[in-house]
């Protein structure tokens, strides 16, 4: 029984357009968490959760050649994976999707499973779902069924970023895919109707957005035996 809740351990999930900072805020929660004497466990999607991860960015690198790496202000990267939408890869990208939703279910079963208080996605189904054409009524109902059928975090964060500032600290993609990318971050949002969008702050206000976030979902999960494990802000 963890120290969080009696029942499961609570799931958080980060999304956004790259360089929007999930990396340095996830850390700082996770900071957060063990100052509060809880556990936590962190998944990557794409390392925990996609299905042949390996062989789909092979894919990219040899048919598209996209480069490989992380893009930084010293090195930037031209990638050319999510940003290539052609007709037959976004028919692809709705299988694919489908069958790593299939698989979150199983890696948050095995998390859940493990005792810590909170598990935490650095990112999440939310953002493979961003990079489908979400205009298209087909895809939105693909989009309301895959929400159905994979669990849903208890905080789903969407980080929120300047696309200039964002590139600019992690250049990977063209600023035009970037400002498309945000849209549909928030057109998604506004579909499945479980995502919490932090705007833009300042470093040291983001973090403190995201604290207030995530003890607000403490209180609401605290039970009469644990009430005092959790001091407040």
């Amino acid at each position: 029984m963890n120290a969080l809740t009696q029942s499961r351990a609570m799931l958080i999930s980060f999304s956004g357009i790259d360089g929007c900072g999930k990396t340095t805020q996830i850390e700082n929660l996770r900071r957060v968490i063990s100052s509060l004497g809880l556990s936590d466990q962190l998944l990557t999607f794409w390392d925990n959760v996609v299905v042949l991860s390996r062989y789909r960015e092979e894919f990219v690198h040899t048919v598209y050649g996209s480069e490989r790496g992380v893009g930084s202000p010293e090195r930037p990267v031209k990638r050319r994976d999510k940003n290539v939408r052609a007709w037959y890869l976004t028919l692809m990208r709705h299988l694919l999707y489908l069958i790593d939703a299939i698989h979150l279910n199983i890696v948050v079963a095995r998390a859940m499973g493990s005792g810590c208080d909170v598990v935490i996605f650095d990112r999440y189904i939310y953002d493979e779902m961003a990079n489908l054409p979400l205009t298209n009524p087909l895809t939105r109902l693909w989009v309301q069924i895959i929400r159905l059928i994979v669990p849903q975090p208890d905080l789903a964060l969407l980080l929120d970023a300047d696309p200039e500032e964002a590139r600019a600290r992690k250049p990977e993609y063209p600023v035009d895919f970037m400002h498309k990318c945000r849209k549909s971050y928030f057109d998604l949002a506004r579909i499945v109707r479980v995502i919490t969008a932090v705007p833009p702050l300042p470093l040291a206000e983001a973090k403190r957005e995201v604290e207030l976030l995530f003890r607000e979902k403490i209180q609401c999960r605290r039970t009469p035996e644990n009430e005092s494990a959790v001091p407040a802000a």
